[in-house]
């Protein structure tokens, strides 16, 4: 049953003099809310609905995600958000061959009401026959799973500050130039298995670093470290091998005072044990899921953690 919502409003009164009174207009259902497309003007409305599930604002993360992909969101009749999420495309413009969602979030007040999995419904809808992929916590797992979801991976969250020590990385590193950029592009793709260059190009402005590793000239590795509430996050990282992902990480770590933090593929089991032995503790696991694909594209040897659990 729909609520009312009560509104004082002016009518004339006697002689033409102006009065109020109050009507009760009916307040519409959750059901009858539309979704809409959602852009930077609404930043602080999703950093809003972030804060109100308990989770970080994270106002650059979203700033990245609505300006790199799609924002799909529920206004909510009395301010803010009901809902939202967004979805990142890959592949060539207009014909994505995957998508990844990320920061699905229904606001507090209206939650356990089907609202999830109306936006979700939507969303899968919107995207047609593109495959997907999402990382989801266990508290999100049964919806996705109903929906159709795979789990197909699982990626180990850490953080925590990194202490140096034992031997020292033989890979070089260094930062990485505007002239690397084009290098960086070919590399992520050949790794990811699909073109991400609106995402990928984007990371100069968006991360505090950007380092590349280099064997004869030839880049081997790239990551980054982009802030986030008090963290530096470490992602993406993409290596030819875990040594030449140890140096990376350790490069980031040696130039932030800031704690790390970053999504490891738990098949990656001797990075994950060196990170813990430099001081990083491990803080969740996400199931990796896919929809029309029975697992993600590209060499996950390579691909040591994504740039965000949000965008793949």
């Amino acid at each position: 049953m729909a609520k009312s919502t009560c509104v004082r409003i002016e009518t004339g009164g006697r002689r033409g003099c102006p009065s109020d009174s109050l009507t009760c207009v009916p307040t519409p259902s959750l059901a009858a809310l539309p979704i809409r497309r959602l852009t930077l003007r609404d930043l602080n409305a999703c950093a809003d609905l972030s804060e109100d599930r308990g989770w970080p604002r994270e106002e650059h993360k979203w700033g990245l995600l609505l300006s790199a992909g799609k924002g799909f969101g529920i206004d909510d009749p009395e301010g803010g958000l009901v809902a939202a999420c967004v979805v990142t495309e890959y592949g060539a413009w207009g014909r994505p061959d995957l998508g990844a969602i990320g920061m699905v979030l229904v606001a507090e007040r209206h939650a356990r009401r089907g609202v999830g999995r109306r936006l979700m419904q939507h969303v899968l809808s919107t995207m047609g026959t593109t495959p997907l992929t999402l990382h989801a916590t266990p508290y999100g797992r049964p919806l996705y799973e109903e929906l159709g979801f795979k789990v197909t991976g699982r990626a180990e969250m850490l953080r925590g500050r990194f202490t140096p020590g034992g031997p020292q990385p033989t890979v070089a590193t260094r930062a990485a130039t505007a002239e690397d950029l084009p290098a960086i592009l070919r590399l992520d793709e050949e790794v990811f298995g699909t073109d991400r260059t609106p995402l990928i190009a984007r990371l100069p402005a968006f991360a505090d670093q950007l380092r590349v590793a280099e064997e004869d000239g030839r880049l081997i590795g790239y990551t980054a470290a982009w802030p986030n509430m008090d963290t530096h996050v470490v992602g993406p990282l993409i290596a030819r091998d875990t040594e030449t992902a140890k140096a990376l990480i350790a490069s980031l770590a040696a130039r932030t005072e800031r704690p790390l933090r970053t999504d490891i593929d738990v098949r990656h089991e001797e990075l994950l044990a060196w990170a813990k032995e430099r001081g990083l503790a491990s803080v969740a696991f996400n199931a990796v899921m896919t929809y029309g694909i029975a697992e993600l594209p590209g060499d996950w040897t390579r691909r040591f953690a994504p740039l965000t659990v949000a965008a793949g």
